[in-house]
């Protein structure tokens, strides 16, 4: 239970929902802030605007998944209300306050170097990214099937990166029947790719085996999918890019080649939003009841 707990939980969608219930449930004292249009009411949980709120006694800040923008605005989607974290808002609260957000930026990295706080990038956890890899693949698998004339089964896939999501896109797609090929650079991972019985390549070969394929999945937050490369994939291809923003593809040139090139970071958030808002909901129930015992034993 966190009991003793008071949580402001500043902007955010539909994820943030899940997160609230979830905190209510343990009996946390909840303070939102940017969900004044919300016409669904939690009990035990007050709305305030940002300059209403004492910050004085609030143990956790809970941002949305992308943090803040890099003038330190919230994404308030509840709310018409611009909400911005700032200096003097972090510098009320105590010292043990922790900031939960799922990414970080420059803005935010400077602003609790400034306060000395701790802040927790939660999408950096193994559990969560692997969890999230499970919407992210029927987010894809929705994708591909809306934008293109023929079946996933039989079709030739190349998947770049084998990281959490790479592989849970890998493994699925070979699932449904396509002819999967993955690119990755370290031997431990070529290694897996052929344990998994999908065909291996080498990213340095990039050029020459995406010159046949269907369908390319990047999952690498680099510019990989140069216009050097896309010279060679056939223009017929569909390109989905789950690389974080910009991602790794130049879609400018694949655009000018006719190639349909979709950028798609944080489809959990949109083809599933409870379930992943109850996945982010879970972790924080556990990082904060963790916290609270370690404050409890110090005292």
């Amino acid at each position: 239970m966190l009991t003793d707990l008071h949580i402001a939980v500043i902007g955010g969608d539909a994820r943030q929902l899940e997160v609230i219930r979830k905190l209510i449930e343990l009996d946390a004292k909840i303070s939102l802030i940017g969900f004044d249009q919300l016409d669904h009411g939690f009990a035990g949980a007050t709305k305030y605007q940002i300059n209403e709120l004492s910050f004085e006694d609030i143990d956790a800040i809970i941002l949305p998944v992308a943090g803040t923008n890099h003038e330190g605005q919230v994404d308030t989607i509840f709310s018409n209300e611009k909400v911005y974290l700032k200096e003097e808002v972090i510098k009320q609260t105590p010292d043990h306050c922790i900031i939960y957000s799922g990414i970080s930026n420059d803005y935010l990295n400077q602003l609790v170097k400034t306060t000395n706080r701790k802040l927790v990038r939660l999408f950096e956890r193994d559990d969560i990214a692997i969890y999230n890899s499970i919407p992210t693949v029927e987010g894809t698998i929705m994708l591909v099937i809306q934008h293109t004339d023929f079946t996933i089964h039989g079709s030739k896939i190349a998947v770049l990166g084998l990281g959490r999501v790479g592989m849970s896109v890998a493994r699925s797609f070979a699932a449904l029947g396509a002819k999967v090929k993955v690119g990755a650079r370290k031997s431990e991972h070529l290694a897996r790719i052929s344990e998994m019985g999908l065909q291996p390549f080498h990213l340095s070969n990039l050029m020459k085996e995406v010159a046949d394929v269907d369908i390319c999945i990047n999952t690498i937050p680099y510019p990989i999918l140069s216009a050097d490369v896309l010279s060679k994939v056939p223009s017929h291809s569909l390109i989905i890019d789950l690389a974080s923003k910009p991602g790794g593809t130049d879609f400018r040139y694949a655009e000018k080649r006719g190639i349909k090139a979709i950028l798609a970071p944080g489809l959990p958030g949109i083809v599933a939003p409870k379930t992943a808002g109850q996945i982010v909901a879970n972790v924080l129930a556990q990082l904060l009841s963790e916290d609270l015992a370690e404050r409890k034993e110090k005292k």
